[in-house]
C-alpha cells in the first residue's frame, strides 16, 4: 500500500526539527509504503489493533535476498533520517545494497496515537523499544521473505533499536551500526525526558491529551529543551552566535517551525519507550545487561558524539565493552557536535559517518552480491 499526504510531510518535518537532516518526501524518491500486520502484540501482553508499520525501500533486492540493509528511527525521526548516507558511493549504495528504511511505532506514520482509528490519542497501548523491533522483524520476515541482514543501522533512538536487534536476534544480521545509541537508558537522559513530557504535559491546553489544536506553550518549551539544548553542545552555539543575544530570535523561528510538525502524544508514548529502554530485561537476561550485550554475535560499530547531551557518551563506551566483535569510534574526531554528530547537517560529520561505515559494512561483506 502506498501512502502520501499531510501526516507523511509532517513528520518528514519533524525530523528535520530534531535533526536537522530529514525533510519531506518528494515524488522523486521512493514510494513511501505501509505493511499490515494485523494486531500487533506487545511484550506488556497488550495488542495494538489494525497494526501498519511505514517503510520505503531503495536499490533492488538480489536473487537470494543476501544484500538487505534496515535501517530503524531516531525518536519523532523518520524513514528519511539518513537519506544522508544512502546513495551512490555513500554508506548505503542502492546499487550494492536493498534497503529498507523504517518508521518506529509512534511516529506518526507507523501506526501511531496520532493515526490509529482504533485505539486513538491516551486509548493507545505503552510500547517498547522491543516492540518496535518485533515489528520490524515481521516487515523484513513476512514481506520481504529475508531470513539475514547485510546490517542493522540507526541513530539515537535508532541506535538502540540496532543493539536490540543484535539481543533478540543475534543469528540474523553480519553487522551492526548504532549511532549515538544507549543500550541501557540512564538517569540523566530519563530526565531530560521527564523535562520534554512535563513541558507538554502541564500545559492546559495538552488537555490529557485530548486537544483540538497543539498545546503550544508546551511544545515551544519542549523544543527548548530537547532540540535546543540536549540535542546541541554549548561549543555548537559559540560557534553560531559569536553575540550570545542573537540565539534568541533563532529560537522563536525554530519553536515557530515545530507548532507545524508536532504531535504531542506521539512524542510522549515514545519518550515512554525510550526511558525504560535496557537490553537486560530481553527475555532470557533477567536484567542483566552486560550479559545481554555479550549474546550479540554480529560485528558491531558503535558511534559516539563528544559532549553527547541526550544520549551521554560514557553509557555507549561502557556498554560496548561486554561485545564481543566491537569497534567504538568517535564521530569526527575534534567537532564537537555532541548528540547532533548522527544528524546529517554537519559536513564532517555526514563525511565521516558515510566514510566509516562504508568501510565497515565492505568487512565481510562478499555474501552481499548486488541485484543483476
Amino acid at each position: 500500500m502506498i501512502v502520501s499526504g499531510a501526516g507523511l510531510i509532517r513528520v518528514a518535518v519533524l525530523g528535520l526539527l530534531l535533526t536537522g537532516s530529514a525533510a519531506a518526501h518528494t515524488p522523486q524518491q521512493p514510494p513511501h509504503r505501509l505493511f499490515s500486520e494485523g494486531d500487533l502484540k506487545l511484550e506488556s501482553g497488550e495488542v495494538i489493533k489494525d497494526f501498519s508499520i511505514s517503510y520505503v525501500t531503495h536499490g533492488t533486492l538480489n536473487a537470494d535476498k543476501s544484500n538487505a540493509v534496515l535501517m530503524v528511527t531516531a525518536i519523532s525521526g523518520n524513514h528519511h533520517r539518513v537519506d544522508f548516507m544512502i546513495g551512490p558511493g555513500k554508506a548505503l549504495d542502492p546499487e550494492k545494497y536493498f534497503i529498507i528504511c523504517t518508521d518506529a511505532i509512534g511516529n506518526g506514520l507507523t501506526t501511531s496515537p496520532s493515526n490509529s482509528k482504533a485505539q486513538p490519542r491516551m486509548q493507545f497501548p505503552k510500547f517498547t523499544i522491543r516492540d518496535m523491533v518485533e515489528s520490524q522483524y515481521r516487515l523484513v520476515k513476512e514481506k520481504f521473505g529475508i531470513s539475514h541482514l547485510v546490517a542493522v543501522i540507526g541513530p539515537s533512538m535508532g541506535g538502540m533499536q540496532v543493539l536490540q536487534w543484535g539481543v533478540s536476534h543475534p543469528d540474523d544480521m553480519d553487522a551492526l551500526v548504532a549511532m549515538v545509541p544507549l543500550a541501557k537508558t540512564p538517569a540523566w537522559s530519563v530526565a531530560v525526558l521527564e523535562a520534554s513530557r512535563k513541558a507538554i504535559m502541564n500545559d492546559a491546553a495538552w488537555n490529557g491529551g485530548n486537544y483540538d489544536a497543539p498545546p503550544e506553550k508546551g511544545i515551544r518549551l519542549w523544543r527548548d529543551i530537547l532540540n535546543l539544548l540536549a540535542a546541541r553542545t554549548p561549543d555548537m552555539y559559540q560557534a553560531q552566535f559569536k553575540n550570545g543575544m542573537d540565539v534568541l530570535p533563532w529560537m522563536k523561528e525554530q519553536e515557530d517551525a515545530a507548532m507545524k510538525a508536532f504531535d504531542a502524544n506521539d512524542w510522549i508514548y515514545q519518550t515512554w519507550a525510550y526511558e525504560r529502554h535496557d537490553v537486560g530485561t530481553s527475555p532470557g537476561f533477567n536484567g542483566d545487561t552486560a550479559k545481554a550485550l555479550a549474546a550479540i554475535k554480529a560485528k558491531t560499530l558503535i558511534l559516539t558524539g563528544t559532549k553527547d547531551l541526550l544520549n551521554p557518551e560514557f553509557e555507549p563506551i561502557a556498554a560496548g565493552k561486554n561485545i564481543a566483535h566491537v569497534r567504538m569510534e568517535t564521530i569526527s574526531p575534534g567537532t564537537v557536535t555532541g548528540h547532533a554528530s548522527a544528524g546529517g547537517f554537519n559536513p564532517a560529520d555526514v563525511d565521516f559517518l558515510n566514510r566509516e561505515v562504508r568501510g565497515f559494512l565492505m568487512q565481510g561483506s562478499d555474501r552481499a552480491k548486488p541485484a543483476n
